[in-house]
This record gives C-alpha cells, sequence and structure tokens, in this order.
C-alpha cells in the first residue's frame, strides 16, 4: 500500500510539474510582448490607419511614439472573418449534425474522412485554393472575399467535429421522447437536439473562429492587404496578421509589429478563454 501511495504521489508531483512547464512558454510570450507592445497602445492605435515608413522613421529618430495604428487591419480583419464565420458556421452545424444522426452510413464515412483530411492541410493551401476559386474567377484580383472563403474552409473541421460530438452526447430517448409526441424529425433536431447541445458548438465555433483570426499565409495569397480602410469585399483588404507581416519588413516599424502582434494575442487568449467559460456555464443538460 505504501509503495502505491508513493507511486501515486510522484506521479501526481510529475503531472503538475509538466503542466507548469507547458504553460511557462505562454506566460513568457506575453511577458516579452508586453515589455515590448505597451508603448503603442493608445486611442490612435485602435482608430488610424498604418503609419508610412517616413513617419515612422522620424518619430523613432525623436525617441516617440510611432503615430498611427492598425484600423485598417482591425475592420478587414473583422469583415474576412465574419464573411468566413457566415460561411462556415451554417455549414459546419448542418455537416455535424448529419454525421452524428447517421454515423454508420457510408456517405457519412466519406464525409468524416474528408473533414478528418481537412484538419491537416497546410493553410497555404487552403490560401492556394481560395485564389484559384475567388481570385481569378470572381472578384479578377485579390479580395477580402477570397480571403474569408480559405479561411471558412479552415474553420469548418472544428465547427463539424464539434457539433458531431456534442450531439451524440445527448441521449438517444431525448430524441425518442420528442417523437413520440408527434412532433416532426426537423423540429426535434432545431428545437430540441441542437438547443441542447449548445454548449459544444459554440465552443467549436469560438475555437474556430480564433483559429483563422491570427492566420496569415491564406491572406497574403487572397486578400493580398491594404493601407486604408477598406469596406468593399470585392477589393484588397488588410488584416491584423498581414500588418505584422508588412511591419517586420520594415525596420522602422519594429515598434508596431509588437503592439499588432500583442492585440492579436489578446484577442485569440479573450476567444479561448470565452469558449472555455461557455462549455463550463452552458453543459450539455438532458
Amino acid at each position: 500500500m505504501k509503495q502505491r501511495l508513493l507511486k501515486d504521489k510522484i506521479f501526481t508531483n510529475v503531472m503538475i510539474f509538466l503542466a507548469f512547464l507547458s504553460g511557462v512558454p505562454l506566460f513568457l510570450i506575453l511577458y516579452q510582448l508586453a515589455v515590448k507592445g505597451y508603448r503603442q497602445f493608445n486611442i490612435s492605435f485602435f482608430f488610424e490607419e498604418a503609419p508610412d515608413t517616413m513617419e515612422a522613421m522620424i518619430a523613432v529618430a525623436n525617441n516617440e511614439v510611432i503615430p498611427g495604428g492598425i484600423a485598417n487591419g482591425i475592420v478587414g480583419t473583422l469583415i474576412i472573418v465574419g464573411m468566413a464565420s457566415l460561411i462556415a458556421i451554417p455549414i459546419g452545424i448542418i455537416c455535424g449534425t448529419y454525421l452524428a444522426e447517421n454515423a454508420e452510413g457510408k456517405f457519412a464515412g466519406l464525409v468524416r474522412f474528408i473533414v478528418d483530411m481537412l484538419q491537416g492541410v497546410p493553410s497555404i493551401v487552403l490560401g492556394v485554393i481560395g485564389y484559384i476559386w475567388i481570385v481569378k474567377p470572381v472578384t479578377n484580383g485579390f479580395s477580402a472575399l477570397a480571403g474569408s472563403v480559405a479561411l471558412s474552409i479552415m474553420m469548418l473541421p472544428s465547427i463539424v467535429r464539434s457539433t458531431e460530438e456534442t450531439l451524440k452526447m445527448i441521449p438517444g430517448t431525448l430524441k425518442e421522447a420528442a417523437l413520440s409526441l408527434g412532433v416532426p424529425y426537423h423540429k426535434v433536431i432545431l428545437k430540441v437536439i441542437l438547443p441542447t447541445g449548445i454548449s459544444g458548438i459554440l465552443t467549436g465555433v469560438i475555437l474556430g473562429i480564433s483559429r483563422i483570426a491570427g492566420e496569415t499565409a491564406p491572406l497574403m495569397l487572397t486578400a493580398l492587404g491594404s493601407t486604408v480602410i477598406n469596406t468593399n469585399i470585392t477589393e484588397p483588404s488588410s488584416a491584423v496578421p498581414l500588418l505584422v507581416w508588412e511591419f517586420y519588413n520594415d525596420p522602422n516599424l519594429v515598434n508596431m509589429i509588437w503592439s499588432a502582434s500583442l492585440f492579436l494575442l489578446l484577442l485569440i487568449l479573450g476567444l479561448n478563454l470565452s469558449a472555455k467559460a461557455i462549455a463550463r456555464k452552458w453543459k450539455v443538460q438532458y
């Protein structure tokens, strides 16, 4: 008994230590970004467009805060991610519901295989797909629409899998009870099954959004970027990840790199914490 208790204690302490080690890189990254990026956090940083090289060079020479901000990137990110969500969320929920309701079908197996394959496709490949499907034949140039299509494909796997796994947790007796009362099958799905598993579905949606919010490679081949705020979805648009890449190529905008990266990291961290909060508060109930 003593040996078992000793092994249990050692194993528990090892797990705690490894869990602590896994969190160390995150805190180091947050600390580094906070120390180097907080100087640019002001009102203009969120409501003004990105500065040019000359403005940044003069500010750096005078040891001043670089004027301008990332407003064009924030607006572009909201538009692109918003359109990607409008495309991916309905398709993902419908697909996940179908897989949960037809778990043993051959077609369902094929769909599940395709979804699993999409999870492993490199993001740059999805950018090429967006370029081929939208940039060339539809908008005849780089656009926010092309970027949203590429990102929506990237969102689909997390939404589909979370929806499927959540609905599988709901006991079949709940659906049988609704059907026994004469409720049509489509209403059982829409008014009984989906509302019951809303927590898992929302968690998958938020995690999908947080995954695409920081993607750069697909947008480089589809949205391209813009130095001004652009709300036309058929024209090139900026995004915060694209701005980070553009700032990286200009030595005078190093401080903007840290600030934009800190903003993006806090945004994604907030989305992930929201997903965890939703999962805790709205568990699958029946």
